[in-house]
């Protein structure tokens, strides 16, 4: 009974504690990232408020937009491959807790 249930447990161990560090890394590294852009999205409105230069909306929304679309292609990619490991599970619920954390 101990040489299946060690490795299961070595498994879902592993996972949900790399699934932990991801959740909490991916949650601040988010926050940050957001907090560039709507810096950078501020400081563009402004300039344009005051004549500086002049923005085209329609083709920055869509930069913005093809943008996110490679992030959600990324994203569906990484969880592919992570669907194929055996403590998926316990990976997934390490990176909610982290993410919650975070």
């Amino acid at each position: 009974m101990s040489e299946v249930l060690s490795p299961i447990v070595y498994q879902l161990g592993i996972g949900g504690i790399g699934g932990l560090i991801v959740g909490f890394a991916v949650k601040k590294i988010g926050k940050i990232i957001a907090f560039i852009l709507g810096l950078g999205l501020i400081a563009l409105i402004y300039l344009s408020t005051q004549g500086i230069i002049s923005i085209n909306y329609g083709e920055l929304w869509k930069a913005i937009a093809s943008g996110l679309g490679l992030a959600t292609s990324a994203f569906n990619w990484v969880v592919g491959v992570i669907s194929l490991l055996p403590f998926a599970g316990s990976f997934v619920a390490g990176f909610l807790i982290g993410f919650k954390i975070g």
